[in-house]
């Protein structure tokens, strides 16, 4: 492949020709040399260039299409070709959001990697939110998601029932009470998820069913991930709704105990997520190898 418009996609990305010169193992005036050759080629501007500031210009945003769409390509003649050999090998990103790429996706992934050495993974982390924007950008091909369904553009195949639970410290006072009520909700100072986090969503939509909402709970504080959540629950009187598979260690240290609210159950689905359509050989061989691990029925 033209290694200058692997330079472009990822100048492009990062929106930084330093941190492109990093990743790509060059010198960053290698990295403008490559992009002003393709500059040069289409006579055409690809970055507007403001200080240490850049950004894609209209031009720039027609090759990243058209680039995306190339390298794609080229993944599947790596693939196809060598099937002819009777290996598995290729390139395949996958995102995965922070509940899963924490609990969840690394063995699974490790297990994979045994069965298709020649496969190179690469694994990015962010809310659903950011994972599925990556994937309608097609900047991975497959992720790994907690939410609900929402977007047309996007196929959502269950892989793994979850339940999340009210927890808190193990010497908290409300640990002492068989069954939590509303009215105790109400009254309990909760650390949540940031916006744009599927645990969020599904915790939000789950209390539509016992009749309150986000905004009549008192929330100290909105973290970034499960593991920051479990660190400032241990020093606090707070409670948060965390993942069943991200507090099993806690809940066998003693760490942390499970409040039991009186007729709410809030469960999900974890989701495996490609965009609709064809998919990639890669693809289809991780998803029948999670699928058949977690021995899911769809």
């Amino acid at each position: 492949m033209d290694f200058r418009l692997k330079v472009f996609l990822t100048v492009a990305a990062r929106l930084s020709f330093t941190k492109a010169a990093s990743e790509l193992f060059i010198t960053q005036p290698a990295v403008s040399k490559h992009i002003r050759e393709l500059e040069e080629e289409y006579k055409i501007k690809l970055f507007e260039r403001n200080g240490s500031k850049i950004a894609v210009t209209k031009a720039g945003h027609l090759l990243l299409q058209h680039t995306k769409r190339l390298f794609e390509i080229y993944r599947d003649i790596d693939f196809d070709m060598s099937a002819l050999i009777h290996e598995q090998r290729g390139l395949l990103r996958v995102g995965a959001s922070t509940t899963l790429s924490q609990y969840i996706i690394p063995p699974v992934l490790a297990r994979f990697h045994q069965k298709m050495k020649e496969v190179k993974i690469t694994l990015i982390n962010g809310n659903t939110e950011q994972i599925e924007k990556s994937l309608l950008e097609k900047e991975i091909e497959v992720g790994i998601v907690e939410g609900q369904l929402k977007n047309k553009g996007i196929k959502y195949i269950p892989f793994l029932k979850d339940e999340l639970v009210l927890v808190c410290k193990a010497n908290h006072s409300l640990a002492k009470k068989n069954e939590i009520t509303k009215e105790d909700l109400l009254k309990m100072q909760f650390l949540m998820r940031e916006q744009g986090s599927g645990t969020l969503e599904v915790i939000e939509y789950g209390l539509k069913t016992f009749n309150v909402s986000l905004d009549q709970l008192d929330v100290q504080m909105q973290l970034g991930s499960t593991e920051s959540i479990k660190s400032y629950l241990l020093s606090s009187n707070c409670v948060a709704f965390i993942s069943i598979h991200a507090v099993s260690k806690e809940l066998k240290n003693n760490q942390l105990t499970i409040l039991d609210i009186k007729n709410l159950s809030i469960e999900r689905n974890f989701y495996i997520v490609t965009l609709q359509g064809k998919s990639t050989a890669l693809v289809d061989l991780l998803i029948t190898d999670v699928l058949n691990h977690y021995n899911f029925k769809l």
